[in-house]
């Protein structure tokens, strides 16, 4: 019984955790509206129903998974969530990610690109939602700048980057949201009790509240795993090296030039008796 407590216990959380919450909160399009409303604020015609949901689901790359796209009044709104560890390689996700939305808008309407008559296209606005500390870095990113050294290029990608205020919009509070999570999980590790205290401590400091309190069960679930998804990459490129490491001591035997004592040298990762059973392997074979 204390095993399987402890086995409880150590359910960890996603990786994804904060990446699927996204998506779940502003896939609901009371919230959408208000992420709308809060970069457009000047925009008092929008409404739920005029929100058009056009996230792209596992096309491309799984990075591109919980990025969110919508349309809104003739504008393509493409946000891209950057977690605390910051890339520039983000411009590129969302040069991908604006294609793709477009290939599939063109679709969508029935244009036809090939075709002489000119296309209707919504116009488009590029954002990051960076949930780590500003410091330095700009409230804008070029592709030109970060990648050509700032050269004329024939396609340019310029996104707003969003970070850490002192508003409280609901962009705001969901960036709050990821950096509790991340100090729980400094705490308490990728677990269920970290996960159970990000809810409660958001909840009782009034950030995503409402969607809280309404979906608690659901974020709990979104943000659990019976596996964990990190290990599991782990532990297939542990077994992807100790193939390699099996391969290249089996040339290094089948040369007949150095010893197994040297070879185990030159690949650490396997063990004397294993070099001694893949040298039998080999002398079986010959």
């Amino acid at each position: 019984m204390q095993d399987d407590t402890k086995q409880i216990e150590k359910v960890m959380a996603k990786r994804t955790a904060k990446n699927s919450v996204f998506l779940d909160l502003f896939q609901n399009k009371s919230y959408l509206l208000k992420l709308y409303k809060t970069l457009h604020p000047e925009d008092t015609t929008a409404t739920e129903d005029s929100l058009t949901d056009v996230t792209i689901t596992n096309v491309l790359t799984d990075n591109l998974y919980n990025d969110l796209g919508f349309i809104a009044n003739n504008k393509l709104m493409i946000l891209v969530e950057a977690q605390s560890t910051w890339t520039v390689n983000i411009l590129v996700r969302i040069l991908l990610y604006l294609a793709q939305s477009y290939h599939e808008y063109f679709h969508r309407t029935s244009q036809d690109y090939y075709k002489s008559r000119k296309v209707r296209m919504p116009k488009p606005e590029l954002y990051v939602i960076f949930t780590g500390n500003k410091g330095r870095k700009s409230d804008k990113i070029l592709l030109s700048e970060e990648f050509f050294n700032g050269a004329d290029i024939d396609i340019e990608v310029k996104a707003k980057v969003i970070y850490e205020s002192y508003t409280d919009d609901i962009i705001n509070q969901y960036i709050i949201f990821c950096k509790v999570f991340n100090e729980q999980t400094k705490q308490h590790g990728m677990t269920q009790k970290a996960v159970t205290e990000t809810i409660r401590i958001c909840k009782d400091r009034n950030v995503l509240r409402e969607y809280l309190l309404d979906r608690e069960k659901e974020v709990v679930s979104i943000m659990m795993s019976l596996f964990d998804e990190e290990q599991i990459m782990k532990s297939f490129i542990r077994s992807e090296r100790h193939d390699e490491a099996r391969e290249t001591a089996e040339r290094m035997i089948k040369m007949g030039k150095l010893s197994l004592d040297e070879i185990a040298l030159c690949v650490p990762s396997l063990s004397l008796d294993e070099l001694k059973e893949l040298e039998a392997e080999i002398m079986q074979m010959a």
